[in-house]
């Protein structure tokens, strides 16, 4: 089982996986470009109760159903969290080891920034990706 780990760059906030991610996937939406800071977002998606967090987190909601959280001190975005559904989304760039994150998909690729050229072989969606 892979487990995952992390924080911001202060190392105020922490974060650890206690299950199997979900998924891992890249997404391209505008909305997480602004959010992150950076021409997608790469995320691991885990059940919210296979997670704990410590630390100073502030959250806004980003949409009325998903909020997303960074560290109250140093302002690295952190997670985005969909509670109604139970999952809580981490970024990649925020784990202690990056190299474990092995993407399954991007999507909202209708919004990828024009200068990125995704040179792998996994399924891209336009938009959303299909539900399971």
């Amino acid at each position: 089982m892979t487990k995952f780990s992390g924080g911001c760059l202060c190392g105020a906030v922490r974060y650890q996986t206690t299950a199997e991610p979900l998924n891992q996937r890249v997404c391209h939406c505008r909305q997480c470009q602004k959010a992150i800071g950076a021409a997608f977002n790469a995320r691991v998606l885990v059940r919210i109760e296979d997670v704990s967090i410590t630390g100073p987190v502030n959250t806004f909601y980003s949409s009325e159903t998903l909020e997303r959280g960074a560290c109250a001190r140093c302002g690295t975005s952190i997670f985005s969290r969909r509670a109604s559904a139970g999952v809580i989304g981490f970024t990649a760039g925020s784990l202690d080891d990056p190299s474990l994150f092995k993407p399954d998909m991007h999507f909202w690729v209708s919004s990828k920034q024009p200068w990125i050229d995704i040179a792998d072989d996994l399924p891209q969606y336009p938009e959303a990706p299909p539900t399971l």
